[in-house]
């Protein structure tokens, strides 16, 4: 099937409302295959995804009958809800590619039920995969790793005149983000000049963004960490022009699009070491169609963390404290930025996937 001759049901959660870094994914990914010339239909399924009531499922039945010779490709948020009825649409023959973003550990059986039904996996990150093949022992995974958007650099506040280091963590205030374990660190550093900007929607968890504001507040952080809750447009435009080195020190992710995004800018990055962060933190590091193959410094850092900030603290300590290594971290951010792949590419990889010869459901 040619890009020209597809027709593509995309089912989306309509139950996400902050900036997450799956919403980025999809409206990319819709955009630009039909960019490419697919007849694209993206339809949000509103529902207490991944769990999803009666109705929410019956509601997705209904979308999992497209018309005929129309592929659905549909978010595992949604598809790990719903075992029941893709395996249905499957025994029917017309089973539904899973586009996995994020495994869901919590919910093992429904997951593999709904991937052993799928007509394909396309996962959003090798490490995303990774987790998929051991937990189910599925191995016939694809891979589209997400794009990246041209951004201008950020000239940072230090090289502006600022003279104060400035720190960004842009992700949804959510205990997975862990912004309660970069407080504390950033408290053993009080006695260094910098700022900071935790940037993210508070809507999504009130409870846990409430906490953070009264932690800075405790922690004596509240002249120096702004938390302004979810930014866009200018504002947001403005906080990474201010940024000299990003954070994004999640317990669990899959890629991190605003570790990339972080490197379009050519600022350098700190991660949690084992996530699928370090995966995107080294995306810059090779030529973008030849993986695997280094060549240069990582754009920053992945730091073995637990539930001590001692580590991370002692990082930011060394990147504020010397100038060499600030160097050398921004340096590799701006080698980085050249390499980084746009959605174009991923489009064209999933697109490549839908047309290949799909799986027989198991």
């Amino acid at each position: 099937m040619q890009p020209a001759g597809l027709r593509l049901r995309f089912l989306v959660p309509g139950n996400v409302r902050h900036n997450s870094g799956g919403n980025v994914y999809n409206a990319a990914l819709a955009r630009e295959l039909a960019a490419l010339g697919a007849a694209v239909e993206t339809c949000p399924v509103d529902g207490g995804w991944p769990g999803g009531s009666a109705e929410d499922r019956q509601r997705l039945a209904r979308l999992l009958d497209p018309a005929p010779g129309t592929l659905t490709l549909i978010d595992s948020l949604l598809a790990c809800g719903a075992p029941d009825e893709l395996e249905a649409a499957a025994a029917a023959g017309r089973p539904a590619w899973i586009l996995l973003h994020m495994p869901l550990p919590d919910h093992p059986d429904r997951e593999g039920r709904a991937l052993r039904a799928a007509a394909g996996i396309i996962c959003t990150s090798a490490s995303a995969a990774a987790g998929i093949r051991a937990r189910h022992g599925t191995d016939d995974i694809k891979v589209a790793l997400p794009g990246t958007g041209a951004a201008p650099p950020a000239p940072g506040s230090i090289r502006a005149g600022a003279g104060e280091p400035h720190f960004i963590a842009v992700a949804a205030l959510l205990p997975n983000k862990d912004q309660s374990l970069l407080l504390a660190a950033l408290a053993q550093l009080t006695d260094r000049p910098w700022t900071a900007s935790l940037v993210g929607s508070d809507t999504a968890d009130p409870g846990y963004a409430a906490q953070l504001r009264n932690t800075a507040d405790r922690l004596g952080l509240a002249g120096r960490v702004s938390i302004p809750g979810e930014l866009r447009g200018a504002a947001l435009d403005a906080e990474w022009r201010a940024a000299d080195l990003s954070l994004l020190i999640s317990r669990a992710e899959t890629y991190g699009l605003v570790v990339t995004e972080s490197l379009a800018r050519g600022i350098p990055v700190v991660v949690r070491a084992g996530t699928g962060a370090v995966e995107a933190l080294a995306a810059g590091t090779h030529p973008v169609n030849m993986p695997g193959t280094s060549s240069g410094t990582l754009p920053g850092a992945a730091v073995a963390l637990g539930t001590d900030p001692a580590p991370l603290a002692e990082l930011l300590r060394r990147w504020l404290d010397e100038p060499d290594l600030r160097a050398q971290w921004r340096d590799a951010a701006a080698a980085a930025r050249g390499r980084l792949p746009g959605w174009d590419a991923t489009a064209r990889a999933v697109l490549g996937h839908l047309t290949a010869r799909a799986r027989t459901p198991s």
